[in-house]
């Protein structure tokens, strides 16, 4: 395994720990700004959206510069937002510190997505991503849950000032592990990136990846009201609870890179249909807490199993200009969690309980199915045509053995 992956996959240890770990703490940050827990949701909304706009904006910025050096500037971002809420003394502070946090996330898995991919070769490059993307698994499985546990015990700002000293670690990483080399990959300007956005497929595979990682989200944003409220389970336990959904994150995610090596349209049609089934579970037994442990596991598993996939096929499709458009699915990946989050806060202030974000992400995970079977269909009868006109182009390839191609 290239040491690069390593370095990748470190920086997103720190920047996926600082994305999720808000929502095992949502409660006492709630308690600690006096807001309502739909207010609260906003550290996580707001931390989204933000991530939409930098995934856009700040890949499209740096396109044409060398991709360590502005990996490296990234984190130097990603550092000063952690610090930032680890001192708010505000609501509003607060969401700013998020907010600065949020702006490299897009573009740091954006472009780490292109360099991951270029350190190996062709038939391994959903693996690569999924190793990167490792870093994201392993916060939840053991940043998410340390996290808080410590900002249970601590304060919560003691886990952000620990996220501060990541983010300095995994800076160190970069700029050691990953090889300059990679810089030497062939730059385009933003016109020739945004040339990659003529193809409808980039485009049905983003709206599949909003609305499958809005599903998972809608489900998982208020997690901790659930396991507490609804299914019974004491407040000190939460962080334990959330290392089998990051557990599941850890195995979905692997599982889904080697899946999608294989077939990448197959793979994301049934783990999509294997998330629906599981939120449908969920919504059902949520009040049994035998029946709520499986449900984190396999919501974790499903739900990062289509990462890898998601962003292969959006590469894939954008081969020509890979890196604004990578950077655009990160960035979707992150509207769909602003979506979701937005949509179960939506219904829990209609007085329809801490289930109903889980029915809603089922809801919007049936959307993204649809849409990818009919990506799916339209990418096979785009191939197809393909083959057809090539055919018709050389109808006497055969007849000359000389103008028989090699095999």
């Amino acid at each position: 395994m290239p040491a690069g992956l390593i370095a990748l996959a470190l920086g997103g240890f720190g920047i996926g720990l600082t994305e999720f770990v808000i929502m095992g703490l949502l409660p006492e940050v709630a308690t600690e700004f006096n807001v309502s827990e739909a207010a609260a949701g906003w550290f996580i909304t707001g931390y989204a959206l933000s991530v939409v706009v930098g995934a856009l904006l700040v890949t499209a910025a740096v396109t044409r510069l060398p991709r360590k050096p502005v990996l490296i500037g990234l984190l130097v971002l990603f550092i000063a937002g952690n610090f930032l809420c680890a001192i708010a003394d505000s609501y509003q502070a607060m969401i700013v510190g998020r907010v600065v946090a949020a702006l490299c996330h897009g573009a740091f898995f954006g472009i780490g997505s292109v360099v991951a991919a270029g350190l190996v070769p062709a038939n391994k490059k959903a693996g690569a991503i999924a190793i990167m993307f490792t870093g994201l698994t392993a916060a939840n499985v053991l940043g998410v849950p340390f996290g808080t546990f410590l900002g249970q015990n601590l304060g919560w700002r003691s886990t952000f000032w620990a996220i501060t000293i990541i983010g300095v670690a995994a800076l160190v990483g970069i700029a050691v592990m990953v090889p300059r080399a990679n810089d030497d990959a062939e730059a385009n300007s933003v016109r020739g990136e945004l040339r990659a956005f003529a193809s409808g497929q980039v485009w049905l595979s983003i709206v599949v990846t909003i609305l499958g990682f809005g599903g998972m989200f809608g489900a998982f944003t208020y997690i901790a009201f659930t396991l507490t409220d609804v299914s019974g389970f004491d407040p000190h336990a939460v962080p334990w609870l959330l290392v089998l959904f990051g557990a599941g994150l850890f195995v979905g995610n692997i599982a889904g890179g080697k899946a999608a090596d294989k077939s990448i349209d197959k793979a994301l049609v049934a783990i999509l249909a294997g998330l629906v089934l599981v939120l449908v579970f969920f919504a059902l037994t949520a009040a049994s807490p035998v029946a709520t442990l499986f449900s984190l596991a396999l919501m974790g598993g499903f739900g990062f199993a289509t990462v890898p996939g998601l962003q292969m096929r959006v590469m894939h499709f954008a081969a020509a200009a890979p890196t604004l458009a990578s950077g655009a699915n990160i960035g979707a990946f992150n509207l769909g969690n602003a979506l979701g989050a937005w949509l179960g806060g939506v219904t829990i202030s209609m007085g329809l309980g801490y289930t109903s974000p889980i029915w809603v992400g089922a809801t919007i995970t049936v959307s993204a199915l649809l849409v990818m079977i009919g990506a799916a269909s339209a990418a096979r009868r785009g191939e197809a045509a393909r083959l057809a006109s090539a055919h018709k182009a050389a109808p006497d390839v055969g007849r000359d053995p000389a103008a028989v191609p090699a095999p």
